[in-house]
C-alpha cells in the first residue's frame, strides 16, 4: 500500500520563464493554480509521476505561465472550481451541474469497467444490480458516463453504494468484502498489483462508450476567450504528437492512440 499523504496539501511550484508569454498565448499575468488528483496511472503522489503530471508540465512549459500545483481530494478539487478558489484541473468529465462552473478541453477519452470479486460470481452489469447484498464502491464526486451513472445511481438509491476518499480506503474495502465491485478505467489496472488484488478480481467489460476527458477551466477565474487559448495548447499538443508520446509512456502504441485520437 503507498504510504499515507498526511493532512498537508502537496504543493510544487513550477515556473517558465516568468510570467511573459507571446501575444496570442494564454494570460499569465497572475500566479495560476491547478490541482491533480491521485489516481492510477494518472498520477501517483508517492513517484510524483502520471500522464497527468506530465500533461500539466508540458502546458506550464508552453503557456510561459507561473503555475502551482497542488494534490488535492477530487471532492474538494471540483468544490474549489466551482469557488473561484482553483483555475485548473485535468482529466475531468463534464455533465450539466459541472458545465454551469467550468469549461473543458478535451485531450483523451476512455470507457468504464467493472471489477468484481470472483466470489460474487458474477459476469455483466446487470446481473450485479439483481442482487441485493452485493454492493458497490466508488469514489466521493467521481462521475462516470451515462450509462456507468445510471447504474451507481439505482445502486445508490437502496444504499448499495460506499463511498471512500482515496484508493486505498476503496481497496482496502474491496480486500475485506465490504464491497464487491469499483468502477475501473485503463488508468487503474496497474492497481490490481499494487493493492494486490489482481486474483481476487475479474474485469468485467461493458459495450459503454468512450467518455472525453480534459482540462477543467473553474469559469469564475478563466474567461471564454482564455479557455480558448488553453484549447489551443492542447491541440498543438495533439497535432504534433506530444499526447501521443506521453500516453505511450504508460500505455502500448495502439491503446495511446485510441485515447488520445478518440
Amino acid at each position: 500500500m503507498r504510504a499515507a499523504l498526511g493532512a498537508g496539501v502537496l504543493v510544487w511550484v513550477v515556473l517558465f520563464g516568468g510570467v511573459t508569454q507571446a501575444a496570442e498565448g494564454p494570460d499569465c499575468s497572475r500566479p495560476l493554480s491547478l490541482a491533480l488528483h491521485e489516481h492510477g496511472l494518472l498520477y501517483r503522489a508517492s513517484s510524483n509521476t502520471g500522464i497527468d503530471r506530465d500533461v500539466a508540465d508540458e502546458l506550464i512549459k508552453r503557456s510561459n505561465c507561473s503555475i502551482q500545483v497542488s494534490l488535492m481530494p477530487r471532492s474538494r478539487i471540483w468544490k474549489m472550481l466551482e469557488a473561484g478558489a482553483l483555475d485548473f484541473s485535468l482529466s475531468g468529465i463534464s455533465n450539466p451541474e459541472r458545465d454551469k462552473f467550468a469549461m473543458f478541453a478535451w485531450y483523451f477519452a476512455n470507457k468504464y469497467t467493472l471489477l468484481i470479486r470472483k466470489d460474487a460470481r458474477v459476469q455483466q452489469l446487470a446481473e450485479f444490480a439483481q442482487i441485493p447484498k452485493l454492493k458497490l464502491g466508488v469514489i466521493r464526486s467521481f462521475r462516470y458516463s451515462e450509462m456507468m451513472n445510471r447504474f451507481v445511481d439505482t445502486l445508490a438509491a437502496t444504499e448499495r453504494v460506499i463511498e471512500s476518499t482515496s484508493y486505498d480506503a476503496l481497496y482496502k474495502n474491496l480486500i475485506l468484502n465490504r464491497i464487491q465491485a469499483v468502477i475501473i478505467e485503463p488508468f487503474d489496472y496497474s492497481d490490481l498489483d499494487d493493492y494486490q488484488v489482481r486474483d481476487l478480481v475479474n474485469v468485467i467489460a461493458t459495450d459503454d462508450v468512450s467518455i472525453p476527458h480534459g482540462l477543467i477551466m473553474s469559469r469564475k477565474t478563466i474567461s471564454s476567450a482564455e479557455a480558448e487559448k488553453w484549447r489551443a495548447l492542447l491541440l498543438a499538443m495533439r497535432a504534433d504528437g506530444t499526447l501521443q508520446r506521453i500516453f505511450e509512456k504508460y500505455f502500448n502504441r495502439e491503446e495511446a492512440r485510441a485515447m488520445v485520437n478518440w
